[in-house]
């Protein structure tokens, strides 16, 4: 932590100095479910600001109105702080997203606290800045606890086995060459490309291929998209009610499904419910179907669906691709296609998988989200994510304050701060992104989202792992370049203990790690679609492979990586050390990112690190 600077100006206190009493990981908190009825909150304030009284002041989301405010306790003393103790009636604020700050009144004037990294600093300043969060959660369902202390294994899957008898349509081209070929890429990033090429990867030979994933202490397979399209990677949907035979079909879903629940692994499809492709029986822009599309006629069904400018050709589009027209499931019959009786959501549920996955989350209505869970779920457990890069616990989008984390909807996001920040620790020794994700991304969300995050190093829509921790810099490099770009032997030397660190930390943090497919067999890869090479049978990275296992074994053993507590110790630029608490024990994971060699001991409360002559 910072060391503290105090004069009768400003003091600043570490992050780590608000404790929220309801758990006891060591770093800020900042969600309680509703049923927990009351909440303690426990402040340090430096003596220097000579408190007389001190207030927690809570505001609504907006910032802009005063709700309640609780006065504190004084505790006792420690050190140069005085503790003071706050109790919170949950029922007092109900449900939702709040902010607030601590108020000092004192001899030398009124102080109030603004949250600054690692500090929250007091000053005389009474803006609303740098408020603290507070989020009041009531879930309405089952935890998903089936994947906990597992680990979930994201597969591309064109790309990853080939396997029973499937037929390919005529708009769809199976490789010409060898499975590890690289395959078609377009002549600069955003030119035209078909994506129509495929590798010929199934859901059959994802079957094939169980045992392997068990090694690996796979809990859920998250699969791309496998509705019917006329491209490899499927984001152009054609038809929901159908698994495109060129993976297998419908009877290979099947199949997975039992088969996977035979292993203990659950499934997670990948949901596109924000746009479909043009060539679609929605849309029907080349009147491939035989059904009557939106852009045919404004008498189609589907017409509704779909924002048109100007009929038929002038239509709003994702990201103005005009292959992927929106649709807007908050319009009823839209709505209902997705998540009523016979719908697409319930047709799956009942086939038997255990989640979905939103493609562009932060595009979707609260409500058609909630609507989603609901059917989802059933009288079950299920588990809901959601693509948001961002801390999804306060995400606004379209202007509109998003209800993620509140009990209704997702079970957790694609923790990409996370992945930021790991990266950003090892490759360039920067604490800071780090520190963001351990304390306020983690902490801002309920307990239960937290233990349920999909932790990743590397997707579809990212770099390969590997490539960014040994890889040339590819800013400026074509993709004629970039396609037969490999890291050279002391590259990949380097690269590899990265990597084996990052998912280390990834693997016992809380949270389930998410593997995206042939990492752990050091794939390498740079942007879309080079990060989506086949995987590598027979050519795996042993070293990687190996470590992958040994971290699958170690969270399959242990069941304090299913829901048990996190402390952060230190977090310097060369060291890392936390721990996982359950019942009487604590795991450590102690990282040296440096050359140097570090001695660290053990007391019975704590630790001692020496790095070089420094005592941390």
């Amino acid at each position: 932590m910072n060391r503290l600077r105090l004069s009768t100006e400003e003091a600043h206190v570490p992050y780590g100095n608000i404790e929220y009493c309801h758990r006891a990981r060591g770093c800020a908190s900042s969600a309680y479910e509703l049923k927990e009825k009351t909440a303690q909150i426990k402040v340090s304030i430096p003596c220097s600001l000579a408190p007389i009284s001190v207030k927690l002041a809570f505001y609504d989301e907006s910032l802009t109105r005063r709700l309640i405010e609780i006065d504190g306790e004084w505790y006792n003393s420690v050190s140069t702080f005085d503790v003071y103790t706050f109790n919170l009636t949950l029922n007092a604020l109900g449900v939702g997203l709040y902010f607030y700050r601590i108020e000092i009144s004192s001899p030398i004037g009124d102080s109030y606290s603004h949250k600054n990294g690692r500090e929250i600093v007091f000053n005389k300043n009474a803006e609303h800045y740098g408020m603290l969060q507070l989020s009041i959660c009531n879930f309405s369902y089952k935890e998903p606890k089936k994947i906990y202390g597992g680990i979930i294994y994201h597969i591309f899957v064109d790309r990853f086995m080939r396997g029973g008898s499937v037929t390919v349509p005529s708009y769809l081209k199976l490789v010409n060459g060898k499975w590890e070929n690289i395959p078609e890429y377009p002549e600069y990033p955003g030119a035209p490309l078909k994506n129509n090429t495929i590798y010929g990867g199934t859901l059959w030979g994802i079957i094939d291929k169980l045992d392997y994933l068990s090694s690996l202490g796979v809990s859920a397979i998250y699969l791309s998209p496998i509705f019917e399209s006329v491209s490899n990677h499927k984001y152009d949907t054609a038809d929901y009610m159908t698994v495109d035979e060129s993976l297998g079909g419908e009877a290979a879903l099947c199949e997975l499904v039992s088969a996977c629940k035979s292993k203990n692994i659950e499934l997670i499809l990948d949901g596109v419910f924000n746009h479909t492709g043009a060539d679609s029986i929605y849309f029907n822009k080349n009147a491939r179907f035989n059904s009557l599309g939106a852009y045919q006629s404004k008498d189609s069904k589907y017409f509704d669906w779909y924002d048109f400018k100007e009929h038929p050709d002038s239509y709003t589009c994702w990201w103005d691709i005009d292959i992927l027209p929106r649709i807007n499931p908050d319009l009823p019959n839209c709505r209902n296609y997705f998540t009523g009786r016979g719908g697409v959501v319930e047709k799956y549920r009942d086939i038997g998988i255990y989640g979905l996955r939103l493609d562009v989350a932060d595009e979707l209505s609260d409500d058609f989200i909630s609507e989603i869970k609901s059917t989802l779920t059933k009288d079950g457990e299920t588990v809901l994510y959601g693509e948001v890069w961002e801390d999804a616990s306060n995400k606004i989008a379209y202007d509109m304050r998003k209800r993620y984390y509140l009990g209704g909807e997702l079970d957790g996001v694609m923790n990409y701060p996370l992945r930021t920040g790991i990266i950003d620790y090892i490759k360039r020794k920067r604490t800071d992104t780090f520190f963001y994700a351990l304390t306020d991304i983690m902490t801002n969300a309920p307990d239960r989202i937290m233990h349920a995050q999909m932790n990743l190093l590397g997707t579809h829509d990212t770099e390969r792992i590997l490539t960014i921790f040994g890889g040339e810099e590819p800013v400026g490099k074509s993709n004629d370049y970039l396609s037969r770009a490999r890291m050279n032997a002391s590259e990949l030397e380097l690269a590899e203990k990265r990597l084996c660190a990052a998912y280390t930390v990834l693997a016992t943090l809380p949270g389930i790690p998410a593997i995206f497919y042939g990492d752990e067999a050091g794939l390498e890869g740079y942007h879309d679609p080079f990060n989506r090479m086949p995987y590598p049978w027979g050519c795996e990275n042993e070293n990687l492979l190996k470590h992958y296992q040994k971290l699958g074994k170690i969270r399959r053993c242990h069941s304090v990586y299913k829901r048990g507590d996190m402390k952060l110790h230190a977090l310097t630029e060369n060291i890392l050390v936390f721990s996982r608490q359950s019942g009487k024990y604590s795991y450590f994971t102690i990282m040296n990112n440096s050359k140097n060699e570090i001695d660290i001991s053990f007391g019975k409360s704590d630790f001692t690190a020496i790095f070089g002559n420094s005592r941390l």
